[in-house]
């Protein structure tokens, strides 16, 4: 995915620069960046590891949530998404300061790996403190409970296996850590491919079926109060999931993780629905049904999740070059752009069978379905940024034999570059300002408020190093 700047998150400090030579472009953002990592590392870090967003002044921390100076986030833009950017700079360097700030991360990380094998959304340093779970090393108490839910495990995994790589296979603590949460994540996999969203143990074996309509009324039946234990691909799990496994298959060279990955890929064929609705839910059952999460997550073909699904087939599709992961696209291309909303975005959800589009409403802590869309909760997305024609775009290349992924003019690049240094301030911040979107862990600033951003300083490092890069 190409990294871009988020106009409403930049503070201006400077007007832009003339352009320049490449090479005192190159020096001077390889200078940006070295001060900027140093700043992010030695006074933003606790414990090595990283939250969302900051005050200025570093008192008041957020995850999801309000956080404690002891409480990292694994939950991406927290600790792995800080931790491969200093990885990526470390790339295009080669400067020993960014390995050893990924290494911290890596081994905040470790101290907070489950009994399970994979992670929770944060880790807590504090034995006594209010987030602390059933850590491998021992020192926790409490939930044992691995989640793919919003990249967790799949970030916290990506950045202790490209640590371990860079240190050769030779740090035996990050290591053993890497190996104990792949073996963790293949034993979380069904026979027919699809993950669970939470798992304490190996799954037990389902039968492998097509997704189909359930049959009884979705609405008000078939609730099941550990959905999380059944298949999901919430939150752009089949991506991140499937980009874990490759990146396995190819540090590792382990043929159990690439055939994981084709699992998956299998398993998004059969999950998605017939017609009229040729795309995916958000959650199934068993009987590969669509079926309730949450109070506000509904059976239902999702917007998201769907063109989820037609990219992580088509990333598949470019590693194995098996024609059969593109076959799904056209139709759910072709479904998803008749879904569209008079404004362009897809809805979350749409109902069953009569694909009107479908929203939650709430009395007091009660939510009831809706297809209208007025005075909808703000804690979540009802509506979703359409990507169809970027879609549609990359799987043309596809069919045409194209299996790589475009990147950015090397003119764009040098202007983001241009942009990035120049908003660099003089205590070596890149500052955003609050301007009333929504963020995730939903921090309470008001509109105008400056904060620091882990996933700004991840986007504007990652793009430095991509400029650098030999």
């Amino acid at each position: 995915m190409l990294l871009g700047l988020v106009a409403s998150q930049l503070v201006p400090t400077s007007p832009l620069p003339a352009a320049d030579p490449p090479t005192d472009l190159a020096a001077r953002a390889k200078q940006t960046m070295r001060r900027a990592a140093t700043y992010y590392r030695t006074q933003v870090a606790t414990h090595g590891g990283y939250v969302y967003h900051y005050t200025p002044d570093l008192k008041t921390r957020w995850g999801e949530g309000l956080a404690t100076v002891d409480q990292i986030w694994v939950q991406p833009p927290g600790t792995p998404t800080v931790g491969l950017a200093f990885l990526r700079a470390y790339e295009a360097t080669g400067d020993q300061f960014y390995l050893d700030a990924a290494t911290d991360a890596a081994l905040a990380l470790v101290y907070g790996q489950l009994e399970s094998g994979g992670w929770t959304n944060s880790v807590d340093f504090n034995p006594r403190g209010d987030d602390v779970a059933q850590y491998r090393n021992g020192r926790g108490k409490g939930k044992n409970n691995s989640t793919l839910d919003d990249g967790i495990t799949q970030g916290a995994l990506r950045l202790l296996m490209h640590v371990d790589r860079a240190h050769e296979f030779r740090h035996a603590e990050i290591h053993e850590a890497a190996r104990i949460a792949l073996d963790a994540l293949l034993a979380a996999q069904f026979p027919n491919g699809g993950f669970p969203q939470v798992w304490t143990g190996p799954v037990e074996p389902q039968p492998i079926v097509k997704a189909n309509f359930p049959e009884y009324d979705w609405r008000t039946e078939g609730r099941i109060k550990e959905y999380w234990t059944m298949y999901t691909l919430n939150d752009g799990l089949a991506g991140t999931v499937a980009t874990t496994l490759i990146d396995a298959a190819k540090i590792y060279r382990d043929k159990p993780c690439a055939d994981a990955a084709k699992r998956l890929g299998d398993f998004l064929i059969l999950a998605q629905l017939p017609e009229p609705q040729p795309a995916w839910a958000q959650q199934y059952n068993y009987a590969m049904q669509p079926i309730w999460a949450r109070r506000f997550e509904p059976p239902a073909v999702t917007g998201g999740e769907s063109q989820d699904a037609i990219e992580t087939l088509m990333t598949i599709y470019r590693v194995t070059g098996d024609e059969k992961y593109l076959q799904p696209i056209p139709a759910a291309l072709a479904y998803l752009r008749k879904s569209l909303l008079d404004d362009g975005r897809l809805a979350r959800y749409y109902e069953l069978q009569t694909n009107k589009p479908l929203y939650m409403n709430r009395n007091g802590r009660d939510y009831y379905l809706t297809h209208d869309d007025r005075n909808l909760p703000d804690h979540y997305g009802w509506k979703i940024v359409s990507r169809l024609d970027e879609l549609a775009a990359a799987y043309e290349r596809c069919r045409a034999g194209d299996r790589t992924t475009p990147e950015l003019s090397q003119s764009a690049l040098e202007q983001q570059v241009r942009t990035i240094i120049a908003n660099l301030d003089d205590q070596d911040r890149w500052m955003s300002v609050y301007d009333g979107e929504r963020l995730i862990g939903q921090p309470k600033f008001a509109v105008g408020d400056r904060y620091l951003s882990s996933q700004l300083f991840s986007d504007n490092l990652e793009t430095l190093s991509r400029f650098l890069k030999p």
